[in-house]
């Protein structure tokens, strides 16, 4: 793990000035197979899908169905595997874990406390994501400072202390204009919620339309407040004086 928290310092010095599309690719020639891309299906992951397709096709690219998503994300997809030869993988929760926490709990559980909702979120997302993490020593995500309160100190290239990885975020400058930009240009599938008002795309039970004039993480777990709103899949501590990239 030393070696690869030395890493990040090379990392970033090849990465100065790299667009975006050149920072996956600087990813794939430095870890090859051992790093791969996490996928949330949302606007930000469908853009880095395509830069890969186009960059480094030989990356995994994989999600995480926690079996309450919405039906236009399952055709999404569906749409992702036409469109782009990847080596595209799905992770799904262990079905007894589901079975103890629904029995004993309830179904909707994460209605009723930030600590149940974490609970469901740990089982649904968090011990598949450590799967799907177990074989690289990188991975890549679709973060961006501006998303929210809880992502405003992620840095380009960082260590995941939680995963004991490197972490990269490409896009983490853009701009969500830039990232519709690119989609338009690109003619890059996206999930048709996205049409109706949501920005962020999670669970069905979990996820409303955002309202005129709401923060783009408003409708995630809207019961809750700014500061708690992760789901356990990216874990930020506040950094101060921390030069970032």
């Amino acid at each position: 793990m030393e070696n690869l928290k030395r890493k990040i310092d090379e990392l970033k010095q090849k990465a100065q000035g790299l667009k975006a599309e050149q920072i996956i690719q600087l990813a794939y020639e430095e870890f090859g197979r051992r790093v791969n891309f996490a996928s949330s299906l949302g606007e930000e992951d469908q853009v880095i899908t395509d830069m890969i397709a186009k960059a480094a096709p030989a990356i995994e690219v994989f999600t995480l169905d926690t079996e309450r998503l919405f039906p236009e994300t399952y055709d999404l997809i569906e749409k992702i595997k036409r469109r782009y030869p990847l080596n595209f993988k799905i992770y799904y929760p262990d079905s007894k874990a589901v079975a103890e926490m629904v029995n004993d709990k309830g179904l909707n559980l994460f209605y009723e406390s930030v600590d149940n909702r974490k609970l469901c979120c740990g089982i649904r997302k968090v011990e598949p994501l450590n799967r799907a993490l177990r074989d690289v020593d990188a991975w890549i995500t679709g973060l961006r400072r501006a998303q929210s309160l809880t992502r405003m100190n992620v840095e380009a290239l960082e260590w995941d202390e939680e995963h004991q990885k490197i972490k990269i975020n490409p896009l983490v400058n853009w701009t969500l204009d830039e990232v519709h930009k690119y989609i338009r240009e690109n003619h890059v599938p996206v999930n048709s919620l996205h049409a109706k008002g949501f920005v962020s795309i999670g669970c069905a039970s979990c996820t409303r339309a955002v309202r005129p004039g709401e923060d783009i993480r408003a409708g995630r777990w809207w019961w809750e407040t700014p500061e708690s709103k992760e789901c356990g899949l990216h874990v930020h501590p506040p950094k101060l004086n921390t030069k970032v990239i």
